[in-house]
């Protein structure tokens, strides 16, 4: 490394716990690239720390880092019915780091690449990284070592990552520890990038409409750090989808075969493409649960969303894993653009003939910059041009009444155990069983032919 080891103190800010908390893969990933630079680099978790910033501004004290960078997640929580709003709880972390340590604070993560801007503005951050941040921010704390600090507070986005450039993560054991005492679920990312054209969806803005997939190898490795080090029980594949039409997905596949490695796992799916073959193939490795992002529950509703699949493909999908004993959970946004008061009763009983699975029902969809949804939105008089969208807006047909979406909902789902609505409305019960020692999703349990389990201590203390 060139110039001098800096000490870096790396906080990811999110408070997010539904359906149940994720591990902060993207901080560990920037924590990996740093200290392969050199540098002596502390990772901090907010929710691990209780929401307290007592705790945060302890732990500056006592590292007394040179530079601080922050991960911002997500902007909001995405749920029109308990909206929670995050750049708050940015902005209240940067007040207090600025209260205990002069360095200089960059913000970044998947949520701030959004609205860079608008986000540092409202933050009183120094600087922001826009985009992937591995090279980037080695550059930024090489150069802040020699005191030289970039002339723009906006630094990237810049050339995307592939293959082996694609890092692991540098999983850090008290944080691991933390979340896998919240589920034994830790995180492992196969690829980056989506192919597919929803018209809601930020990924291809933040990652590319390229799949480019990290080496198998790298990813198997991975898994078993998690398993063998870790004592990791269940695995999470944060891609935005998992069986990727390329097929990306069974190089994992078959080299976790290879390897002789089966543990349980979860991802999220499409509902194309698959076969009982393949979902076969997955099982040997230790599929356990799938999370399909079926959107929209009638034909017309998924054109408009730009699917790319008719609801007939989600009852096949839903099928095929059921026949395969495969835990199996949907996604459905009702108020999408073309939803109409017909397309609602449709979408409802369509929902209801899907059989042995779990159904989480959202109302509204988020309406993010930049995005096809967005340019709809201001057409059908939903948006203002002039709205920032940096607070939550949400896009509901104008064909329909929020008030009149909300009750036929609230009474077509409310005696329907499996149908969750609002999609919230278990979190705190499935996090009391993660806490009594359970292990993966949970959300299965909520299942027909599922019984509330016994009190289950913990493996591990």
């Amino acid at each position: 490394m060139e110039g001098r080891q800096m000490k870096i103190l790396l906080i990811s800010s999110n408070t997010a716990t539904s359906p149940y908390p994720i591990y902060p893969l993207g901080l560990s990933i920037i924590a990996a690239a740093l200290t392969a630079a050199g540098h002596d680099v502390l990772q901090v978790d907010f929710l691990q720390k209780n929401t307290s910033l007592d705790a945060i501004t302890a732990e500056i004290v006592n590292f007394n880092p040179e530079l601080i960078g922050i991960s911002v997640r997500n902007i909001d929580n995405v749920n029109l019915m308990n909206e929670q709003y995050y750049i708050e709880t940015v902005r209240n972390i940067v007040t207090a780091i600025r209260n205990v340590s002069k360095s200089k604070i960059i913000l970044g993560g998947a949520g701030f690449s959004l609205l860079p801007e608008l986000i540092l503005k409202e933050t009183g951050a120094d600087f922001g990284i826009i985009g992937e941040g591995e090279s980037l921010v080695v550059n930024f704390a090489n150069n802040a070592a020699k005191g030289i600090y970039p002339g723009k507070c906006l630094i990237g986005p810049e050339t995307r990552l592939f293959g082996t450039d694609l890092p692991s993560a540098q999983y850090d054991e008290q944080l691991l520890q933390y979340y896998l005492h919240s589920g034994n679920i830790a995180s492992v990312q196969t690829k980056r990038g989506c192919a597919c054209n929803c018209v809601y969806c930020s990924y291809p803005i933040l990652e590319g409409s390229r799949i480019r997939k990290r080496d198998s190898r790298f990813v198997v490795d991975d898994i078993e750090l998690l398993r063998d080090k870790h004592q990791t029980k269940y695995i999470f594949f944060t891609d935005s989808v998992f069986n990727d039409a390329e097929g990306a997905y069974l190089e994992v596949i078959d080299e976790m075969i290879r390897r002789r490695v089966n543990i349980p796992w979860t991802g999220f799916f499409k509902p194309k493409g698959l076969n009982d073959e393949l979902v076969e193939k997955m099982k040997q490795t230790g599929l356990m649960a799938v999370e399909i992002g079926s959107d929209a529950a009638s034909n017309i509703t998924l054109q408009k969303l730009g699917k790319g699949f008719s609801f007939q493909n989600i009852v096949e999908c839903n099928d095929l894993f059921v026949r395969h004993e495969i835990n199996t959970s949907h996604f459905f946004m009702f108020g999408g653009p073309g939803e109409t008061e017909e397309t609602v009763f449709e979408g409802i009983e369509n929902i209801k003939s899907l059989k042995k699975c779990v159904i989480f029902i959202f109302m509204g969809i988020r309406i993010l910059p930049n995005t096809a949804l967005a340019r709809i939105a201001i057409k059908d008089n939903v948006l203002s041009a002039g709205n920032n969208m940096l607070k939550p807006v949400y896009y509901i047909s104008p064909a329909i009444q929020k008030g009149w979406l909300e009750k036929t909902l609230t009474d077509a789902f409310a005696n329907i155990r499996h149908c969750i609505f609002p999609p919230d409305t278990l979190d705190s019960s499935l996090r009391a069983l993660h806490k009594l020692g359970y292990s993966g999703t949970l959300w299965e349990l909520l299942l027909p032919d599922k019984q509330h389990p016994a009190r289950k201590r913990h493996a591990a203390k």
